[in-house]
Parts: structure tokens; sequence; C-alpha cells
């Protein structure tokens, strides 16, 4: 692990997240206004799946998710951008772990979701309910997506000590 860390802090991106002066804060920026696209779109639509604002076809909010995918890809990109700064505070972490679980379960479902269901949603009318699997897998979006969130929070809580 350390060959790889040392191989991490050894490229351009590591260096620019450690010696330009505002790279982390406005990383930390982009990251958040990511993140909050990503979940304001993705909640907006689960919600709907849930019987919030059943007035709405799903598919109307649905258009809003390639927003949410755009939100997501500054979270990663950014995100790839922390990890390349401090891959130590990162690759010790338990905190990350979580976030990290939370995501790839997130893909999972999204997957399933994608896979099983989204043309039955997309015939729902205003008024409509969705069929149980679907409310389901929406609360489960609504759950990881609070995990991830709450894994990258406590990342700056759970500081491991390096180990070398």
């Amino acid at each position: 692990m350390q060959a790889f860390m040392d191989w991490i802090l050894s490229t351009p991106p590591s260096y620019m997240m450690n010696n330009v002066r505002w790279a982390w804060p406005i990383a930390e920026t982009i990251h958040f206004i990511g993140l909050i696209v990503m979940a304001g779109t993705v909640a907006a639509f689960d919600l709907r799946l849930l019987g919030v604002a059943k007035g709405i076809p799903p598919a109307e909010l649905h258009r809003l998710i390639r927003w949410g995918l755009a939100g997501f890809g500054l979270s990663v990109v950014t995100g790839l951008l922390f990890i390349s700064g401090a891959p130590d505070q990162y690759f010790y972490n338990n905190a990350f772990y979580f976030k990290s679980i939370c995501l790839g379960l997130m893909g999972v479902n999204v997957t399933l979701f994608y896979s099983l269901g989204f043309k039955r949603i997309l015939a729902m009318g205003p008024g409509d309910d969705a069929f149980p699997a679907a409310k389901v897998m929406a609360a489960a979006s609504l759950a990881l997506l609070v995990g991830v969130m709450l894994g990258g929070r406590m990342l700056t809580f759970f500081r491991p000590v390096t180990v070398y």
C-alpha cells in the first residue's frame, strides 16, 4: 500500500493539491456543488417514486437526472483530487471505506433500477403509484445517498494515524 501511496504523491494532481494554495478549497467547493446537484435531482426523483408530489409524472423528473450525473462526475473528479493530495487520510480511514461501500451499493441499486423497472416508471402518469420494488429501490437510493454524505463528513472526524 505504501508504494501505491508514494506513487500517488508523485503525480501532478497531488503536487497541485499540496502546493497550490487555493486548490483544496476550490476542489471542496466544486465537490459540494456536485453533491448538491446530484442529491437534489436524485432525491426529487426518488421521493416522487415514494409518493411525494404525485401530480408530477416521473418522466418529467427523470429529465433532471442528467444534471445529477454531471454533479456526480464533478464529485468523482474532485474526490480523486482529494485522494491524490492525502492518500493516507483516505486509505487508512474507516469512514472512507463506509463511503466507498455506499457508493458501490448505489451503483448496484441504479443498475437494478434501470434494468428491471425503468420502462414501467417512465410510463407512469400523474397520480400513479410506483410498483413496490421501485419504491424499495428509491428508498435504498435515498438511504445510500445519506450514507455517502455521512461517510464523507465523517472523513474529517476519523483522521487515521499514518501507518508506515
